[in-house]
């Protein structure tokens, strides 16, 4: 019986051809709408955050009790006594990719006809954590342990000041004895990572260098580590907790953008819903149209013997060819958008600076690929068609034969 009413599914949607191509278009572009546009969120929210891992926040960071990012203070008692020690102690736990001193430090970097606020990095010029710095390098060379006024500037910014490579600027902070110190650096390269706001507001010395000139002695402000997995991120903060010290791992170093996104995604959640209840009325008035239009025909197949549970029987396996096929095609249209986003990405310039600094968006975004999110949204686009269905075919089960021969 089964084969019988496929039969008859099929037939009846073959009757009115441009109205079911027109039914499975919706289904396909409503799907492939939701699967690019969850693509893209995905791509945003994972872009950013692994921008801000990978050259801001590591995955973990070791810092003195008492230290306040949005202060970046410079006294002894906000800073890391020890942090060669603790790095040690990082870089000898399982799934450590590299473990690394930071010094920061807030800072006016000037020339004769311009001047900028910007943070001051020290680094460890051989510690892989600087890999990707050092892999966006456009002009110039990177820089050695050991240069006493060397300094590296991000590519837009000394675009915006006519900097280039060896040309001499001054840096001016406020040291840890609370003294405005001021030196004179070298520019020894240039980098564009991509991340307008890291770009424009970054500048980076040798951490040593950095420890002379802020007068912070062997401190640190942060100990940076990355991790080979970041899934054993909350295994290994715990081990490297102490009672004089905390211990953040990136997503609490990120928790504010993370909440801003779990905010933001509320909003396509609801947008999802609304695209497929859209789908749902395109599909439950086309079978209810097919129902009206067939009211005698099926009045003659239940005088025939036909029982109101085949009926409804018959317009599900039209609803689910509809949705079939509608899903097939969307899964195709919306993983081919999502790959284009993914591999060619949507260039946004310099919108990605309105941002902030606290989320690193690049100047171009990607996608992402989440099957399972795929899955789920093509399930739940053939589960809402069904359900929409259903009024069609109870409405078509409770026909009178009588009445429908009339009709």
């Amino acid at each position: 019986m089964l084969r019988k009413l496929w039969v008859l599914a099929y037939r009846d949607l073959g009757r009115n051809r441009r109205r079911t191509a027109l039914t499975m278009t919706a289904v396909a572009l409503g799907l492939a709408l939701l699967i690019a546009m969850n693509g893209y969120i995905a791509g945003v929210m994972d872009g950013a955050v692994q921008n801000t891992i990978r050259l801001n926040t590591g995955h973990i960071q070791v810092r003195a009790s008492s230290y306040d990012e949005n202060e970046l203070s410079l006294e002894w008692k906000d800073l890391l006594s020890q942090p060669e020690q603790i790095a040690a102690q990082a870089a000898a736990l399982p799934g450590v990719e590299a473990a690394a001193p930071v010094l920061w430090a807030g800072g006016v970097i000037a020339t004769a006809n311009d001047s900028v606020g910007l943070q001051i990095s020290g680094i460890d010029p051989a510690s892989p954590i600087y890999d990707p710095i050092r892999d966006s390098l456009v002009e110039g060379d990177f820089l050695q342990g050991d240069d006493r006024d060397g300094i590296l500037v991000g590519k837009r910014l000394a675009d915006s000041m006519g900097l280039g490579v060896g040309r001499n600027v001054s840096l001016t902070v406020v040291d840890a004895d609370g003294q405005v110190d001021e030196g004179i650096f070298t520019v020894r390269g240039l980098f564009n990572t991509g991340i307008p706001s890291y770009d424009e507001g970054t500048v980076l010395m040798p951490l040593s260098k950095a420890q002379a000139f802020t007068r912070a002695g062997q401190r640190a402000s942060s100990l940076i580590i990355m991790l080979e997995h970041q899934e054993i991120t909350d295994d290994v903060a715990a081990a490297l907790r102490a009672p004089d010290r905390q211990v953040l791992t990136w997503a609490d170093l990120n928790e504010a953008f993370l909440q801003l996104m779990q905010a933001g995604l509320s909003f396509y959640y609801i947008l999802d819903a609304v695209v497929i209840l859209i789908v749902a009325v395109v599909i439950a008035n086309t079978l209810l149209m097919s129902v009206f239009e067939r009211i005698r025909e099926m009045g003659i197949l239940s005088a025939l013997g036909m029982k109101g549970r085949h009926l409804t029987q018959m317009i599900l396996l039209e609803a689910a060819c509809l949705g079939l096929v509608g899903i097939a095609v969307g899964l195709a249209i919306g993983l081919g958008a999502v790959a284009y986003i993914t591999y060619v990405g949507i260039y946004i310039g310099d919108i990605a600076t309105t941002a902030g600094s606290a989320v690193a968006l690049g100047s171009t975004i990607h996608g992402r690929f989440v099957p399972g999110t795929f899955a789920s949204l093509a399930l739940a686009t053939m589960l809402i068609i069904l359900a929409a269905a259903l009024y069609p075919a109870w409405y078509a089960a409770r026909l009178e034969p009588v009445a429908a021969l009339r009709g």
